[in-house]
């Protein structure tokens, strides 16, 4: 029986938890640096108590960057089983989070399921449960009603909960005033704003905060700090509203860690590539180090079908700068629902921003793979190359599809292959082109 309430608890106290030895060992790092850097805040280790499936992992910028896949069902597309098999592939290839982001139907049965066989870590946006657990209007939940479904997942086993908590009353005039191309285009952060409007009350998120962190506290559900004013656009980024967003999120963020709750902080959104590098520098400084956690950033708004790609070239640029945690996009972002194909190109274009940061950001061991990808395409040991390939059957299956006469070519050179010529070069052989 432990006895510290959160990870950050034992952190601070100097108590190496069995999920800090894990992620120690992961992470090439000794066991007491991940535990200094929890106790900072500086890594999160998403780990409700009750999630006893879970394969421990570290979120923190001098970690590996880390992946989240969003999946859950609509009124439009409401197969449970389906999405099942999209969480299960998601984690064969490699995310190690996994957000339900159900919007439709008796969600808990497929949360608990979650918790109970998925070994990745576990987000939700409690505001979406909302209204479908109460079956009622917007407009008619109390305060009250929030914070209750915020425990209800953390009882559920929930890792982590997107709460947004930065927007309030004074964000209702800073959206009418600014004019925004997109106005807020985070669905939580929407129906805050529309309960607030509605209602005239302030965000129950901000206003019952403390409340919530004893909720999280008690069962160790990280705490990510929703960016409901994250740019929808280009011509949003880096605006008024986002900032003071972020400013308040700073606020929250030292607020949850004198609770000893870990907390991860929401960024963005679509910005233009010169500007990443900056917001990260000015997350970091806000609030303190504490993860960053971005949804692309996508750096171009024209690629509707292939925002898995304006998404991979902003995270890759993002990670490198300092974000620890990429939500993937796939192909259907802005279109809809992801198929299980969507759902495997958003994660491999992720992997790969997310592979390329760790080695600019001297990750230990980053790179080794890449090293080793290398010898193999020097020798054309093909095996080597499957293993060492982020998608082997599609590395496969194209080289498969067109095969070329000889084994130490590819159908595209052939015998002009450089590697073949200088190998047998080298080697003092006669080289054979025609």
């Amino acid at each position: 029986m432990r006895d510290y309430s959160t990870q950050m608890e034992a952190a601070k106290r100097g108590i190496i938890t069995p999920e800090m030895k894990i992620v120690a060992q992961k992470e090439y790092r000794s066991e007491q640096e991940i535990c200094e850097l929890v106790a900072k805040g500086q890594v999160a280790i998403c780990a409700n108590k009750l999630h006893t499936s879970l394969d421990p992992n570290g979120v923190g910028s001098m970690l590996r960057t880390k992946i989240n896949v969003n999946l859950g069902v609509s009124r439009d597309c409401k197969d449970y089983d389906i999405e099942m098999k999209k969480v299960m592939a998601a984690v064969d290839m490699g995310a190690e989070a996994i957000m339900d982001l159900s919007s439709h139907g008796n969600t808990q049965p497929f949360r608990q399921k979650l918790i109970k066989e998925c070994p990745a870590m576990i987000g939700t946006v409690p505001v979406y449960d909302s209204v479908i657990h109460y079956q009622r209007d917007l407009a008619t939940l109390t305060a009250q009603d929030f914070i209750d479904v915020v425990r209800l997942h953390a009882q559920d086993g929930v890792d982590f909960v997107t709460l947004h908590c930065g927007i309030t009353r004074k964000t209702i005039e800073q959206i009418r005033k600014h004019k925004r191309k997109m106005n807020i285009v985070s669905r939580g952060g929407s129906l805050v704003f529309a309960w607030m409007s509605m209602t005239g009350n302030e965000n129950p998120f901000y206003e019952y905060f403390d409340e919530i962190l004893d909720i999280c506290r008690e069962y160790d559900v990280t705490v990510s700090l929703g960016d409901a004013c994250r740019p929808g656009c280009l011509a949003d980024a880096s605006d008024v509203c986002q900032i003071e967003e972020l400013v308040r999120l700073g606020e929250l963020t030292k607020r949850a860690w004198a609770k000893d709750v870990q907390v991860m902080v929401e960024g963005p959104g679509h910005m233009p590539m010169d500007q990443i590098e900056a917001n990260m520098k000015i997350q970091q400084t806000i609030c303190m180090g504490a993860p960053f956690y971005v949804l692309g950033p996508l750096v171009t708004d024209i690629a509707p079908g292939y925002d898995h790609i304006t998404s991979a070239i902003g995270g890759a640029i993002a990670a490198s700068a300092g974000a620890a945690f990429l939500c993937y996009v796939t192909p259907a972002e802005h279109l809809a629902l992801p198929n299980v194909e969507d759902v495997k190109q958003g994660i491999i274009a992720s992997r790969i921003a997310a592979h390329a940061a760790d080695i600019a950001k001297k990750i230990p061991h980053a790179r080794d793979i890449d090293d080793r990808m290398a010898d193999a395409r020097r020798e054309f040991d093909w095996e080597t190359q499957w293993e060492c390939s982020i998608d082997p059957q599609t590395a496969r299956a194209i080289r498969d599809s067109r095969a070329p006469e000889h084994d130490d070519t590819c159908s595209m050179c052939g015998k002009f292959c450089a590697v073949r010529s200088m190998n047998k070069a080298l080697a003092g052989e006669y080289i054979d082109i025609l």
